[in-house]
C-alpha cells in the first residue's frame, strides 16, 4: 500500500506498508519532489513497536466510596508488581478513513499483554508529520499504564541518531549494530535519525506524553539500541517513560476498562540534517516557548522552589536557574507557593517574618522589565471546612504587593500591628481574620488542585461558605491531572469544575497551575507547563505593584492554554471573557474567535449551561493543516443559558479555553 500527501514546498511524502505477513510493516518511508516523482527514502524496512507496562491502579485510603478510583494523583504503581510487554501485529485487517485534510490507514490485529485494537497511522496535508498510534483497550479493571513507541529494523538506513543534551549541546552516536539499549536524557523530548537522504525526528505529544508529576526532572525520556526493555528487539530509536522517577507519588495513567488508549508518537521528514529536522519539530511548540501576544501578558503560577530559603542561605547571591528557564520559555509573571514542606509557616513570627521579608526581597531582586517574580504562598488552613476524613483543602494566595503575615493570632494578640522593620504586620488566627487580611490588602484565593490531591473534596464541601461567595475567593486551578491517554482534551476535571463552578451561579475563574517543585535547566519543564495569557497592554513592576494582574484575573480577562493554540480574539457580540452580555428573547448572539495553531487542529466546542445543566456545541476542525490561522463565527444556542466559553483542540491534545461570558436575558 502506497500513502502519498502533500508535505511543503513542492514536496510529497510518501510511506509504502508491505502487507505480507512476516516482513517489516513499513517498505519505505521518504520525500518525493513534484517535479520527478522520485521518491528518496529516508528509512526502510522498519516496523513501528509499542512497549506498554501496566500495573494497578490503588485509591489513597480515605476516599469515600462515590469518588471515582481514576480521579487520583496519590498514588504509584511502580511500588507494586508490574509488567511490560512489546506489541505484536498480526495482519487482518486494513481499513482506510479520511477526515477533512487527513487521512488514517488502520491495522490489525494489534496485540499488547491483555489489551487488544489496531496500528493507526494518520498523514495530514501540507506536513510533514507522519503520526503512528498503538489504539489498544482492554476489559481488565483497575490498570494504570505507561508506554514506550519507536521503531525499529535489522536494515533500516539510518546512519547516525542525533539530539541535544540537557546542556544544549549537539551529540551524535554513530551506529555500528549491535548497539545495546541506551536512555537518552534529551531537550525539546526530539530523537533525529539521520540518514543518506535526510532525517527523521522521532517526539511524543509535547504535553500529554507526560504524565503528572509533582518534580519535572529529566528522567531519560529518549532511547535508542537493541533489546529495548530487555525484550528481543532489534536496534530502535524512540520515546520512553519511567515507572519510578523516585518520588513519592507517581501515577501513571488511567486505563479504565473499554476506553481506547492511544499511544502515540509523531516522526517529522526533512531532507536535511538534524539540525533542520529539530528546528522544523520545534516549529510546533514555539521552540518550547510561549509566543508573545499583543495585549496580554504570560502569567504562571504555583511553584514550590523553596526560594526564600535558599535565598537566605545563599544570602541573596546569585541567579536561581529556575528564572532563566522561564525567561527562555517567554513567561512574564511567575506566581510562588512557597512554605510548603519549607521555612517555618507556623512559627509565631521570629521565623516566620525573616522569611517572608526574604520571600518578598528576593522576588524584588530578581524581577525587572520583562519578568516579575510573585510572592505567595500555598496554605492548607482558615479557608476550608473539616469534615471526618476530609482535608480542609489546600489554597493559593496572592496579594497585589509584599504582605507580611503570621499564621498564628493569640487571643490577646491584635490582628494588625506596625513593626519597625516589616511595616504592618498581620496575625491570622480564624477564617474571619484571613478573611479580612484578603479583603485589606486587596488580595485574591482560590482552589490549588481541586478535586483532586489534598482538595479532593473542594472547592464542592464549601461552595456555600462566606469565603466562597466572596469576590476575593476566584475560584479553582487547571492542571493536566489526572491523565488518561483515551481523552481527546487534557484536565477534564479542572473543566469540569468550571462548567460546574458557572452553573452554581457565582462568577467564579480557572486560571492554569503548574505545581511543581525544583527547577533548574536540565528539566523537562515545557512539557509539564500550561500559560495563563492575561489582558494587560504591560508588564506591571514590581516596586509599583501588580494589582493590574490581579484585577484581570477577577474579572476573569485571560485565557489558559498549554502554548501551541492562542486565541488572538474572542467575544460573544464584543462581549470578552468575564464581561456580562444581555439578550434579547430568541436572539442568538454572535460568537466570534480568531485561532493560529501549529498542529493540526482536532475540533472546537462551545460549552454553555443554564445552572443546571451543561450544553456542547461541537465543530470539526479535521479539514485544518499545521501553523494556521482563521477567525471563527458561530451562532450557538443560547437561549435560557447563562453563561458560554470556548475550548480547542489539536491532534496532539494541546489546548486553550477561555473563561465563561456571563448571560443575562431581557424580558
Amino acid at each position: 500500500m502506497n500513502v502519498t500527501w502533500p508535505m511543503a514546498d513542492g514536496e510529497f511524502g510518501r510511506a509504502t506498508l508491505d502487507l505480507n505477513s512476516g516482513k517489516p510493516l513499513i517498505e519505505s518511508l521518504g520525500i518525493a519532489n513534484s517535479a520527478t516523482g522520485k521518491a528518496d527514502p529516508l528509512l526502510h524496512d522498519i516496523e513501528p513497536v509499542t512497549f506498554l507496562t501496566v500495573g494497578t491502579r490503588e485509591a489513597p485510603s480515605g476516599r469515600p466510596p462515590t469518588m471515582s478510583v481514576w480521579n487520583v494523583f496519590f498514588d504509584k504503581p511502580a511500588k507494586r508488581p508490574f509488567q511490560t510487554h512489546v506489541s505484536r501485529l498480526e495482519l487482518k485487517q486494513v481499513r482506510v478513513s479520511s477526515e477533512g485534510r487527513r487521512a488514517t490507514v488502520s491495522v490489525g490485529d494489534l496485540t499488547i499483554g491483555p489489551f487488544g485494537g489496531e496500528l493507526q497511522f494518520t498523514f495530514y496535508a501540507a506536513s510533514r508529520l507522519v503520526h503512528v498510534e498503538a489504539v489498544v483497550s482492554t476489559s481488565e479493571d483497575l490498570h494504570a499504564i505507561l508506554y514506550d513507541a519507536g521503531l525499529t529494523g535489522e536494515s533500516p538506513g539510518w546512519q547516525r541518531i542525533a539530539w541535544v543534551d540537557t546542556e544544549g549541546r549537539w551529540q551524535r552516536a554513530a551506529l555500528e549494530p549491535p548497539v545495546s539499549d541506551q536512555p537518552v536524557a534529551v531537550r525539546h523530548r526530539a530523537l533525529i535519525a539521520e540518514t543518506e537522504h535526510g532525517s527523521v525526528a522521532c517526539f511524543p505529544p509535547p504535553h500529554q506524553f507526560h504524565f503528572p508529576r509533582d518534580w519535572t526532572d529529566n528522567l531519560k525520556f529518549a532511547w535508542f539500541g537493541s533489546g529495548h526493555q530487555g525484550k528481543s528487539t532489534p536496534f530502535g530509536f524512540g520515546v520512553r517513560q519511567v515507572a519510578d522517577g523516585k518520588t513519592a507519588f507517581e501515577p501513571w495513567f488511567n486505563a479504565p476498562p473499554g476506553t481506547r488508549q492511544r499511544l502515540g508518537v509523531f516522526y517529522l521528514l526533512t531532507r536535511g540534517r538534524a539540525e533542520d529536522a529539530l528546528r522544523e519539530t520545534l516549529r510546533y511548540t514555539h521552540d518550547d516557548r510561549f509566543a508573545k501576544l499583543p495585549g496580554h501578558i504570560t502569567f504562571t503560577s504555583h511553584y514550590h522552589m523553596a526560594m526564600a530559603v535558599d535565598a537566605m542561605a545563599r544570602q541573596f547571591q546569585g541567579v536561581p536557574e529556575f528564572v532563566g528557564a522561564f525567561k527562555e520559555m517567554g513567561v512574564n509573571a511567575v506566581h510562588i507557593a512557597d512554605f510548603h514542606g519549607d521555612g517555618h509557616p507556623k512559627d509565631p513570627g521570629p521565623l516566620r517574618l525573616p522569611e517572608v521579608d526574604a520571600m518578598n526581597k528576593e522576588c524584588r531582586r530578581l524581577s525587572g522589565a520583562d519578568f516579575l517574580l510573585i510572592p505567595g504562598e500555598e496554605i492548607n488552613e482558615f479557608l476550608g471546612i473539616t469534615e471526618p476524613d476530609k482535608h480542609p483543602g489546600h489554597w493559593m494566595s496572592l496579594f497585589p504587593k509584599p504582605v507580611y503575615w503570621i499564621e498564628r493570632r493569640a487571643a490577646d494578640q491584635p490582628f494588625a500591628e506596625p513593626h519597625p522593620q516589616y511595616g504592618t504586620v498581620y496575625r491570622v488566627g480564624t477564617r474571619a481574620d484571613m478573611m479580612e487580611l484578603l479583603r485589606r490588602e486587596h488580595g485574591l484565593a482560590w482552589a490549588a488542585h481541586p478535586r483532586i490531591k489534598a482538595s479532593s473534596w473542594t472547592p464542592d464541601i464549601f461552595r456555600h461558605e462566606d469565603f466562597y461567595l466572596a469576590d476575593f475567593w476566584l475560584g479553582g486551578a487547571w492542571k493536566a491531572m489526572p491523565a488518561d491517554l483515551s481523552r481527546d482534551r487534557l484536565g477534564e476535571r479542572g473543566l469540569d469544575l468550571l462548567n460546574d463552578m458557572a452553573n452554581w451561579g457565582q462568577r467564579k475563574y480557572m486560571p492554569g497551575e503548574v505545581d511543581v517543585f525544583k527547577i533548574d535547566h536540565k528539566h523537562e519543564l515545557y512539557g509539564h507547563m500550561n500559560i495563563n495569557y492575561v489582558r494587560l497592554d504591560r508588564l506591571p513592576h514590581f516596586d509599583e505593584g501588580w494589582q493590574p494582574i490581579l484585577d484581570a484575573l477577577r474579572r476573569g480577562q485571560f485565557f489558559v492554554t498549554t502554548g501551541e493554540i492562542l486565541l488572538r480574539e474572542f467575544g460573544v457580540d464584543g462581549k470578552g471573557s468575564g464581561e456580562a452580555l444581555t439578550l434579547k428573547p430568541a436572539e442568538r448572539p454572535e460568537l466570534r474567535v480568531n485561532l493560529e495553531w501549529t498542529f493540526p487542529l482536532r475540533f472546537a466546542e462551545v460549552i454553555s449551561g443554564d445552572g443546571q445543566q451543561v450544553y456542547r456545541e461541537r465543530i470539526d476542525l479535521g479539514d485544518t493543516a499545521p501553523f494556521g490561522q482563521r477567525a471563527l463565527t458561530l451562532k450557538p444556542k443560547l437561549e435560557g443559558r447563562k453563561w458560554v466559553r470556548f475550548e480547542v483542540w489539536d491532534v496532539a491534545a494541546n489546548g486553550a479555553f477561555t473563561q465563561p461570558v456571563w448571560l443575562e436575558h431581557s424580558r
